[in-house]
């Protein structure tokens, strides 16, 4: 069987079928596309065609192939050296209703080929997001995107769109996936912004060009932003949002599911918190954070927060004990920091020498007290 006899049949069947539906795929894997569409295409009932063989008569799958090649979309299948590997780990997670398993293809808009996907990481988050979601988002999609790693949303209001532009203001590549098809951009606000990520990366729909994007296409194409990824970040996300659909698909994958952490009175931040306190996200703070989590056990170190250096941080113990028995304004005798430190005298008297060489103490009056660079 010749690979276009494979490509046209799936595309009849995402056409005469709802994409995403776990049913149909069974199928395909079981018995073939091209087995299921012409086992579909003979159905007849007592009047004649079914109503899904009539449909799939009207269908020109060759010429639609055509059409879309010259408005700059291509049809990828599994099998074809553009297909992305992540996608196929969909056929064996667990299903979500009547939503599973791997796409029967893909439609794709862009000179970015899916199968260079590399090291990509899905942001997903509110539609109505707050100033801090956005920032979060425009932020840590930059510093992925100025490691090498190409950021996964779907180009909706709120923490996605924050997503995708950070990463391209930080010179990175970013994916789109829809839920209508990938030459119908949604929403139309962002339009602009769909067709630049069409021009410098990818954007990609399971749903056949012209598909209007409808509540269950949602869903079904949060499967695909996951399945994408090697790890998905929540950055914010109300009790009931959308976003927490990618996340369980996440975790149906087995893939690092991540959050970050919003205001605790914030509604807006309140499915976020819920996944990092029930134990169902890792909390993350920075880029530094998510890729520790998705590199391979020993090739990133923690990056531990702390805060700047500051001169003190170079004094032993010892040397510190004695500082802090110094008095800032007062001068006093050694025997008064040697009792105030616990330290004998012959052990104060030769720390402050070294303090005061370095800069920490002053000697005044046959006293010591501590200079503006022990201050700091």
């Amino acid at each position: 069987m010749s690979r276009e006899a494979e490509r046209q049949a799936r595309l009849v069947l995402s056409r005469v079928t709802e994409p995403g539906t776990a049913k149909v795929r069974g199928l395909v894997d079981e018995i073939g596309a091209v087995a299921l569409r012409d086992h579909l295409a003979a159905d007849r009932g007592r009047s004649g065609p079914s109503e899904v063989a009539q449909r799939i008569a009207a269908l020109e799958p060759e010429r639609e192939l055509d059409r879309a090649r010259r408005t700059g979309l291509r049809y990828v299948i599994p099998g074809d050296p553009e297909w992305p590997r992540g996608l196929d780990d969909l056929d064996v997670a667990e299903m979500l209703g009547d939503v599973g398993g791997a796409p029967l293809g893909v439609w794709v808009r862009g000179p970015m080929r899916l199968a260079a996907l590399g090291s990509a990481v899905a942001i997903v988050g509110s539609r109505s997001a707050t100033s801090y979601g956005v920032t979060a988002a425009l932020d840590l999609a930059a510093a992925l995107a100025q490691q090498g790693v190409t950021v996964v949303s779907g180009a909706a209001f709120g923490i996605d769109q924050a997503a995708h532009r950070g990463a391209l203001g930080a010179g990175g590549t970013t994916v789109a996936v829809l839920a209508s098809g990938a030459d119908r951009p949604y929403p139309v606000a962002h339009t602009e912004l769909i067709s630049y990520i069409a021009e410098h990366g990818a954007v990609m729909s399971e749903m056949p060009p012209g598909y209007a994007p409808m509540r269950n296409r949602f869903l079904s194409r949060n499967r695909i932003i996951a399945a994408l990824a090697s790890g998905t970040v929540v950055v914010e996300a109300a009790a009931r949002s959308g976003a927490l659909n990618t996340a369980g698909w996440t975790a149906r994958l087995s893939r690092p599911l991540m959050a970050m952490p919003g205001p605790i009175g914030s509604g807006a931040s309140r499915g976020t918190n819920e996944l990092i306190r029930a134990g169902g996200a890792t909390l993350v703070t920075s880029a530094d954070d998510v890729l520790e989590l998705l590199a391979r056990m020993g090739e990133k170190e923690p990056v531990v927060p702390r805060g700047p250096e500051i001169p003190r941080d170079a004094l032993s113990r010892r040397q510190s004990r004695v500082l802090d028995a110094v008095p800032s304004r007062r001068p006093v005798g050694e025997e008064a920091i040697a009792r105030t430190a616990s330290l004998s005298v012959a052990v104060v008297s030769q720390e402050l020498a070294e303090l005061h060489d370095r800069g920490f103490v002053e000697s005044v009056d046959d006293g010591w007290r501590i200079t503006d660079l022990a201050r700091q």
